[in-house]
């Protein structure tokens, strides 16, 4: 995820990192090339001359817009979403800790549950990106942990059962006044809530037959509306359909991009960056430093 100071709106014009430009860019080439030709040609093919005017294709652009809208509120809502879990991940961290220190008994006991919570963290986004946790996970777990977490298949769901097992094991022992211990399972099913709604999030896309309605019709309406333009507008076609394209590419292409927000997209969730922040912010509560190092360009995460 890429986040950034206010830009001066003329160096804005000109961004690319961040920007979907580079990813359109060949499609949006053919498609100016394309209005260049039927320019050049006066819109003929042979010796049939194409003849359209605007009015279909403002009608045709307000469905089309429709559905943009449509697809992208969708996107950025399932976007938002892993965020706000992600967001709640921290929170209950956090709270977890917090309890563990100053409630408990033995305030050392503590660091045990802190590094399953980091875990869990780095268990989570790999899992939620199909990459290998074990690096990241290995330093905060003891041997006998570490076996179990290795040999599972679901690594978050085990490294939260464990941390909820330090809260059994200390209720058990009467070193956690009931109580607290049932505020720190309220905590642990937060947990579980954020991590079945980051697996639906990654496991249910939006239904293909959108993409697929919404991608047809906006390369038909690009090819087609060169035709429609050329008697209006004469040699500034390629340019307004360019602009025209550019619109509709880019507004397809960051709702496609957003759509699956773990992924690794550079307008995707920062999920390195945040699981750092969330190992950081608790290993300082029991008086740490990370041990993972920090992302390269971290990004600014606010909660």
């Amino acid at each position: 995820m890429i986040t950034r100071p206010p830009l001066h709106w003329f160096r804005m014009l000109f961004v690319l990192r961040g920007s979907v430009l580079p990813k359109i860019a060949p499609q949006l080439i053919t498609i100016t090339l394309f209005a260049a030709l039927i320019t050049t040609f006066h819109g003929r093919i042979g010796d049939w001359k194409v003849s359209l005017n605007f009015v279909p294709f403002s009608l045709i652009g307000l469905t089309l817009a429709i559905f943009l809208g449509f697809r992208n509120s969708t996107s950025y809502a399932r976007f938002w979403e892993g965020r706000t879990l992600w967001g709640s991940v921290l929170n209950e961290a956090r709270s977890l800790t917090r309890q563990a220190l100053t409630l408990g008994a033995d305030p050392r006991d503590a660091r045990q549950l802190a590094y399953r919570l980091c875990a869990f963290v780095h268990a989570l986004r790999h899992q939620l990106r199909g990459s290998d946790a074990w690096p990241d996970v290995a330093p905060f777990l003891d041997q006998a942990d570490a076996a179990r977490l290795k040999a599972a298949r679901f690594n978050p769901a085990i490294a939260l059962l464990m941390a909820g097992e330090w809260v059994g094991e200390r209720l058990r022992a009467g070193q956690l006044a009931p109580p607290l211990a049932q505020s720190m399972e309220m905590s642990l099913n937060q947990l579980s809530t954020a991590l079945g709604g980051c697996e639906r999030l990654a496991g249910t896309p939006i239904p293909f037959t959108y993409s697929v309605i919404i991608h047809r019709c906006i390369y038909l309406y690009c090819m087609l509306l060169p035709f429609g333009l050329l008697d209006s507008i004469g040699l500034m076609t390629p340019v307004i359909v360019c602009f025209i394209a550019y619109t509709f590419f880019a507004l397809e292409a960051l709702s496609a991009e957003i759509e699956e927000p773990f992924g690794e997209e550079p307008n995707d969730l920062a999920l390195a960056a945040m699981s750092y922040m969330i190992e950081s912010t608790v290993l300082e509560m029991i008086g740490e430093a990370p041990k993972s190092a920090a992302p390269a360009h971290r990004d600014f995460i606010q909660t």
